[in-house]
């Protein structure tokens, strides 16, 4: 028999307010990102990681050998919208705590669920490319961020996220898809122009949030476990929708936001508003 959990102090602790430091905000505005640490417990992590990673393997396609995959295959199992899938997945995506964290970050009133999705590094996984995630997205303002969630301890040999500080801020590769050619450009230019990478290991709790435009990648898993991640993007409740600019975005439009009207604010039912002021 399944044992009993009383789930009151998760979810308490999942709506709790975590108060993010004036230098901590100040930092992501710089920086394009930012990593604050002890943001979820343990006891958190552990009951819903178990649950994402129910999903991501009932829910994965992706089962081709390592060998015959190409880059973007090999970088992660990605399952998409568990929100959707789960009611206790449910409960996670929506959490007021990490929601309100975006709104902070960004300083606007409140966030809306863009969607989330669910990246497993297999051991053996190659490399995340070099990219920035809102060239996949019809969104008109820069006000979306990341949430990066390992469900366990990420060492160096699992492969964390790294990222290029104040790289939001330049247009360089704002049109190049995740890719071979966007790791050796980005990794070309970024060199050029002198950007600092970021790349350091996650303990159990931290948390990691990026804006759309920050460039980030992440390495191979060269250890024999998987790199669980579980994120959340959240976009500015008052975000307005624009005529999807590439292929990527089209199918965005159609997927995650209903291809609701050019011009007009994503829709309640499939993005629905997960924090305000």
């Amino acid at each position: 028999m399944e044992a009993i959990i009383d789930k009151t102090d998760l979810l308490n602790e999942l709506d709790t307010p975590y108060e993010v430091s004036q230098e901590a905000i100040s930092f992501y505005r710089k920086n394009g990102f930012v990593k604050l640490k002890h943001v979820l417990s343990p006891r958190v992590l552990d009951y819903y990681g178990d649950i994402i990673t129910e999903l991501v393997f009932r829910l994965n396609t992706l089962i081709k050998p390592m060998e015959e995959r190409t880059t973007y295959e090999r970088a992660f199992l990605q399952i998409m919208n568990l929100w959707r899938e789960d009611d206790r997945a449910r409960e996670f995506v929506f959490s007021k705590r990490l929601a309100k964290i975006a709104a902070d970050l960004m300083g606007v009133e409140g966030v809306r669920i863009y969607h989330d999705q669910a990246l497993y590094k297999e051991p053996s996984g190659g490399i995340t490319p070099w990219h920035a995630d809102q060239f996949y997205w019809p969104l008109a303002s820069p006000h979306t961020v990341t949430v990066w969630i390992p469900l366990q301890e990420t060492p160096m040999e699992m492969g964390p996220l790294a990222f290029a500080e104040g790289s939001q801020h330049v247009a360089i590769g704002r049109d190049i898809e995740i890719s071979d050619e966007s790791e050796k450009t980005l990794s070309d230019e970024l060199q050029r122009q002198n950007f600092t990478v970021h790349d350091t290991p996650f303990d159990l709790g931290e948390v990691s949030y990026h804006a759309g435009w920050t460039f980030h990648r992440a390495g191979p898993n060269v250890s024999d476990r998987p790199r669980k991640v579980m994120t959340m993007i959240y976009m500015d409740n008052d975000q307005r929708i624009i005529e999807p600019r590439n292929p990527y975005q089209v199918a965005d439009h159609a997927k995650w936001l209903n291809n609701a009207p050019i011009g007009g604010g994503p829709q309640d039912e499939l993005n629905p508003i997960v924090f305000t002021y």
